[in-house]
C-alpha cells in the first residue's frame, strides 16, 4: 500500500491527545483510582493481563485508566510495555495439581474428589441490573461484608490442593493421551520473539491462545460447538486459582518460588477418538492469567479443533484459527486505516475515473454499431 508521510498537524495531534484525557476527567465524579480498577474490575484487569501476555495487575489496571476502560488498547499497551523490559530469567514448568484452588467445577461428574467448589462466580444469577449499586458507599459495604463473615466457621478446614478430574478417565484407559511433550532439555518456541511457523509445535500454539482476544477466540469456538466442526465438548473441570511461580535459583541453581500467579485452567473432553483401535475420549486444554473461564473455555476447544486430521471448518484450520485470535494484531490492522491512504486511494479514483470512461465508450459505439 502507499502511504503518505503527515507532514506537520503536530500541534493538532497533541491537542487531540489532551481531549482524549480531559474527557477522562471532565464530570463531577471523584478521580477513579488504580487501587479501585485493580480491586473492583478485577476481571477487566485479568483480560487485560492475559491478552497483553504481562502479569502484572497494578500496570493492567492503569492501562485501563489510561485507555478509558478500552481494555484491547490496555492489552495493546501492556504488551508494548513487556517488550522493553529486559528478561531475567525464565519460570519453571509448574504441576497445576498444586493450584491453591479458589473455585473448582465440573459438569462431567456431580461427585468429584474433594468436592466442586462454586467460588465467587455470577453464573447462577439472573442478568439483572443491581440498582442498590447505585448508592454504593462504605456504610452499605461494611454491613455486607458483615452479613458474609458473621456465621462463617472459624475452624473451616479447606484442602490446599485437589486431584484432578481427568485422571479418573485417565487411570481407566478412557482418555486419548495429548501429543507428547518435547525433551526437556529442547528449547521452547518463544512467540515473543520467534514468528509462527506451520505446523506450530503445540508449546507454540499454547502460547498463541493463552494471549489471544477473549472475543475472536469465542467466536471461532463457539462456530464449532454449533456445528461448524466437531467439537461438542463436555467440561471435565474448570479451575481457577494460584500457580506458584518457580526459577531457578541464578548462584545456587535450585528451584525458588517467588512468588504465585492467578491463573484459569480449564480441561474439556471433546469427540472420541480411535486411535490404536480403542476408543477414547480425547481432550482440550486451555490455561490463561488471571480469572477469564470464557477464554480458558474457548482456549480448551480450539486446542482440540485444531488437531483435527483433516480440517473441515475455520475452527480445525491451526493457521487460520492462530492467526486471528490475536486481538492486538487485529485491532493494529484495523486502526491502520484511520491512517493516511491519499496516494492508493487516488490512484484507485483514477482507476475508476479511467474505467468508467472506457465504459461509455464501449457502450456509445455499440450505440453506433446498432444505428449504422
Amino acid at each position: 500500500m502507499g502511504y503518505v508521510a503527515v507532514k506537520g498537524g503536530t500541534e493538532a495531534i497533541e491537542e487531540a491527545c489532551r481531549l482524549f484525557a480531559y474527557q477522562r476527567i471532565k464530570g463531577d465524579s471523584a478521580p477513579l483510582e488504580v487501587a479501585q480498577i485493580r480491586e473492583q474490575l478485577y476481571l477487566a484487569v485479568d483480560k487485560a493481563m492475559g491478552e497483553g501476555g504481562l502479569y502484572a495487575p497494578d500496570l493492567a489496571a492503569l492501562a485501563l485508566k489510561q485507555a478509558a476502560g478500552d481494555s484491547l488498547e490496555a492489552s495493546f499497551m501492556l504488551r508494548a510495555f513487556r517488550a522493553t523490559r529486559q528478561r531475567l530469567g525464565t519460570s519453571l514448568a509448574t504441576d497445576t495439581s498444586g493450584m491453591r484452588i479458589i473455585r473448582r467445577i465440573s459438569s462431567a461428574f456431580k461427585d468429584i474428589p474433594g468436592g466442586q467448589m462454586l467460588g465467587a462466580t455470577s453464573d447462577y444469577t439472573l442478568r439483572l441490573l443491581d440498582f442498590s449499586l447505585l448508592a454504593d458507599d462504605e456504610m452499605r459495604r461494611e454491613a455486607f461484608r458483615e452479613r458474609i463473615f458473621r456465621h462463617l466457621p472459624s475452624d473451616l478446614d479447606i484442602p490446599r490442593t485437589f486431584p484432578k478430574v481427568i485422571d479418573i478417565l485417565r487411570r481407566e484407559g478412557l482418555l486419548a493421551e495429548l501429543p507428547p511433550r518435547p525433551a526437556e532439555d529442547s528449547p521452547i518456541p518463544d512467540l515473543t520473539r520467534q514468528p509462527l511457523v506451520f505446523p506450530a509445535p503445540r508449546a507454540a500454539k499454547l502460547q498463541a491462545l493463552a494471549r489471544g482476544e477473549t472475543g475472536g477466540m469465542l467466536t471461532l469456538a463457539y462456530s464449532s460447538m454449533r456445528g461448524y466442526g466437531d467439537i461438542h465438548p463436555t467440561l471435565g473441570e474448570l479451575r481457577v486459582g494460584y500457580l506458584p511461580l518457580l526459577i531457578r535459583h541464578p548462584i545456587s541453581g535450585e528451584t525458588c518460588r517467588v512468588g504465585e500467579v492467578k491463573v484459569t485452567e480449564a480441561e474439556v473432553l471433546a469427540r472420541m477418538d480411535g486411535e490404536g483401535g480403542m476408543p477414547r475420549f480425547s481432550l482440550g486444554y486451555g490455561l490463561c492469567f488471571g480469572q477469564n473461564e470464557i477464554k480458558a473455555i474457548a482456549m480448551a476447544i480450539l486446542d482440540r479443533s485444531t488437531r483435527a486430521a483433516v480440517p473441515e471448518s475455520p475452527a480445525e484450520n491451526e493457521e487460520f484459527v492462530l492467526y486471528h485470535i490475536d486481538g492486538i494484531e487485529a485491532m493494529g490492522f484495523c486502526n491502520h486505516w484511520k491512517l493516511p491512504h491519499y496516494v492508493d486511494f487516488l490512484s484507485d479514483l483514477d482507476r475508476l475515473r479511467k474505467s468508467q470512461e472506457l465504459a461509455r465508450n464501449g457502450r456509445q459505439r455499440e450505440a453506433d454499431h446498432e444505428q449504422g
